[in-house]
């Protein structure tokens, strides 16, 4: 039953050996392994706060990019607008410009077909004037072979005028 009970000595030799190695190790094991937990546990808690921080710069950013791309999104429809704008206004202005060269084409045609057909009117008149001197002048011709017809012409001259 030696095994069971230990003697009075064990127990002491056993608890000062504990002790001693208690001592020992709190000496010389436990403050450098606690100020390794320690620094580590700083280290973590450094690493905390810069992710955070790091979630909150990304989260600025990130509002700061949406704002921006919102911003370049407006000028982009303000670009547009104006472009669409200048291009409603030249094609207004082309079509101003096309329409006041065009009333002048038609001006000029229309004062060219007047001048044509006054030319064409006064050498139409001339020709009608020559054609009717040369048929007057032969049915004259004709008429005046007779005397008796020329007598005639006469006297019918001579009562149209005693009627006036």
């Amino acid at each position: 039953m030696e095994l069971v009970k230990p003697e009075i000595g064990l127990v002491f030799w056993t608890a000062l050996s504990f002790l001693i190695l208690l001592f020992i190790l709190g000496k010389f094991a436990w403050k450098p392994i606690l100020a390794a937990i320690s620094e580590r546990e700083k280290s973590i808690e450094s690493a905390l706060s810069m992710a955070e921080a790091a979630k909150e710069e990304m989260a600025r950013l990130t509002s700061e990019n949406d704002a921006l791309l919102k911003q370049a999104r407006i000028e982009r429809d303000e670009i547009l607008k104006e472009a669409k704008q200048m291009k409603d206004q030249i094609v207004a202005d082309a079509k101003d410009a096309a329409n006041v060269e065009g009333s002048r084409m038609i001006e000029r045609a229309r004062i060219e077909i007047d001048n044509q057909k006054a030319i064409a009117m006064a050498d139409v008149k001339n020709q009608v004037a020559t054609l009717s001197i040369e048929i007057a002048e032969k049915i004259l011709r004709k008429q005046f072979e007779d005397q008796k017809k020329q007598d005639a012409l006469v006297a019918d001259l001579l009562k149209e005028v005693k009627l006036r």
